[in-house]
């Protein structure tokens, strides 16, 4: 059981309910479900949904209540969170996806990134004398935009996993975006704090700032546009929008932008999910499992937790400092790494099994014996499968992005984490959907003191991530399904809602619930106006610049129990959970 000092620390983002200003009688939940407006997890014997916004969660539920899977029902939500909250993912972005099927016991990780065009040179984010663009000189436009992954993934895998007819999964977004839905507060927020940004572009602003004002919360939003692609997806597939008319509408977009890109129709025709092997440690007898290059969580959390695994964080508890200086600090050993080593293994040699291995880890770990924070930290030296020299990489990694947890019926499992990176990505819309600003998740450097940056820009590659859907397994079933927005924070966010709930036995909604407290590179991030902020002091003391912010995770999970199914929806944002 947690000691009263966590449960003290755990209690304190309660709220009313999430989901006032989104009543919306044409998706609506089953009359069983139970809704996250309490501390609790919500509790479902059958299934359970955990995702970002009322809307879109409900759009799932009505699936699963109908005998859909956790595919079909993430297809739906997926849909409608592109038109709900478009600021943070949507057709125009990309994906990871995890996926457990109950039948065959297996996992299955699928890599629906943004991909480089074609064109792209190493010189696409250096300025005329050769130095970097500011990061908003290079996102603004059409120079950032990759070739999206999210419809060509989600396709793949209702090919693969999924029951209910295509054309019926994108109709409850279909309605909404013809009917109109309420405005949420927090995209109401985010428009206002976007809008010079948002202005940059007539198409974007005339949907987001119309007659120059921006949407109020609450006010009916259509989308008539968003609608007819979706139609166009229903009826045809995916392979109408890598394609034909939606294809040259995106490329007409992004060349034809003040800031144009060389994306080309090829780079889009050309796009493939791949599937890649899930990157899995065992922590406390329990396998976690998450994806691997091109994104940096799943190597970066199982460093972070296997470094840990050697001290007894269950006995230190979550309102101990060196609970959180040996956090930290495994985090920014994790984010040397990262930054040296991972990126595109498809491009780059990755040594995966080196920055995982035993004896390296434990190595690693040894450095944090002592009780202070450590002075400095650099990357190690991992063992390679074949030799490579890398430089460190500069790439900014910011957090728009959204995250899908689902357990169906059946006991299969999604965790799906998707994005179109900066909040509102390019700033271009296409057919009533922003484009994402992926590219600049690369080095706008290629290479430092004669070394090549790993996360270099090249043809083709994807940029890296540090997007973590994560599934734990135990006895070879999954116990856990997690993941959150929120940029490179991902990886801490995670990470410290795993050891929440794993090591302090917290329920996952206590888990989320629990202040961020991140370590990235350096300074210590602390939660504002929440008792983590009571710690910086003590942080201090121990070596650590200490910086309090408003780290706004979207973490979303689902416990399974010997109880049955508990969810938790993050309320830093508009987390919203549904179970029957």
């Amino acid at each position: 059981m947690p000691s009263r000092a966590c449960l003290t620390l755990a209690a304190i983002l309660l709220c009313g309910s999430p989901c006032a200003w989104a009543e919306d009688k044409a998706v609506p939940p089953p009359t069983s479900a139970a809704i996250a407006s309490a501390p609790t997890p919500v509790r479902g014997k059958s299934w359970m949904i955990s995702a970002e916004n009322p809307l879109a969660v409900r759009a799932g539920a009505a699936i699963l209540a109908d005998g859909g899977s956790a595919v079909d029902a993430m297809v739906a939500i997926q849909l409608v969170l592109g038109l709900v909250e478009p600021q943070h993912s949507g057709l125009g972005g990309g994906a990871f996806l995890l996926y457990w099927d109950a039948a065959s016991g297996r996992l299955t990780t699928l890599d629906g990134r943004e991909t480089a065009p074609s064109a792209a040179t190493p010189k696409l984010f250096l300025d005329a004398a050769g130095e970097p663009l500011t990061f908003y000189a290079a996102v603004i436009g059409g120079r950032s935009v990759g070739v999206p992954g999210t419809p060509r993934l989600l396709e793949a895998v209702h090919r693969r996993w999924g029951r209910k007819p295509w054309r019926d999964l994108a109709r409850p977004a279909i309605d909404l975006a013809r009917n109109g839905f309420a405005v949420s507060p927090l995209l109401a927020r985010m428009i206002d704090e976007d809008k010079e940004r948002l202005a940059a572009d007539r198409a974007t602003a005339d949907y987001f700032l119309p007659g120059g004002v921006p949407l109020a919360a609450g006010s009916i939003l259509r989308n008539p546009l968003y609608a007819d692609s979706l139609e166009t997806l229903a009826t045809q597939g995916a392979e109408a929008f890598y394609g034909g008319p939606i294809a040259r509408g995106i490329i007409e977009r992004v060349r034809g932008a003040a800031n144009p890109g060389v994306l080309r129709e090829q780079d889009l025709a050309s796009y493939e999910v791949v599937e890649r092997a899930p990157v899995c440690v065992t922590y406390r007898a329990r396998d976690v499992c998450g994806m691997g290059p091109p994104s940096s969580g799943g190597v970066a959390i199982g460093q972070i937790l296997k470094m840990l695994e050697p001290f007894d964080l269950g006995r230190l508890g979550a309102a101990d400092p060196q609970t959180w200086r040996l956090i930290g600090d495994a985090s920014r050993l994790a984010f040397a790494d990262r930054d040296r080593y991972l990126a595109d293994s498809d491009f780059t040699p990755i040594p995966v099994r080196g920055l995982l291995a035993a004896d390296y880890l434990s190595r690693r770990s040894d450095l944090l014996r002592g009780d202070k924070a450590l002075a400095s930290v650099d990357a190690g030296s991992p063992a390679w499968d074949h030799a490579s020299r890398q430089a460190d990489d500069e790439a900014m990694e910011l957090p728009s992005t959204t995250h899908i947890a689902i357990v169906d019926a059946a006991g299969n499992a999604v965790s799906m984490t998707s994005t179109i990176e900066d909040a509102f990505g390019s700033r271009l819309m296409a057919g009533g959907y922003l484009l994402n600003n992926e590219l600049t998740d690369f080095s706008f450097r290629t290479q430092k003191d004669g070394a090549p940056i790993a996360n270099r820009v090249e043809p083709g590659k994807r940029p890296r991530s540090s997007m973590s859907p994560t599934i734990v397994l135990e006895k070879g079933r999954p116990v856990l399904v997690l993941g959150s927005p929120g940029g490179s924070r991902i990886i801490g966010y995670v990470a410290k809602t795993l050891i929440a709930h794993l090591d302090w036995g917290m329920s996952i909604q206590a888990a989320i619930d629990l202040p961020n407290l991140v370590n990235r590179t350096g300074a210590f991030e602390v939660e504002v106006s929440t008792p983590a902020g009571d710690m910086a002091a003590s942080l201090e003391a121990l070596g650590y610049k200490v910086e309090e912010k408003k780290l706004d995770s979207g973490l979303h999970g689902i416990a399974v129990t010997a109880d049955g199914l508990e969810g938790g929806s993050d309320r830093r944002r508009e987390g919203f959970s549904l179970g029957e």
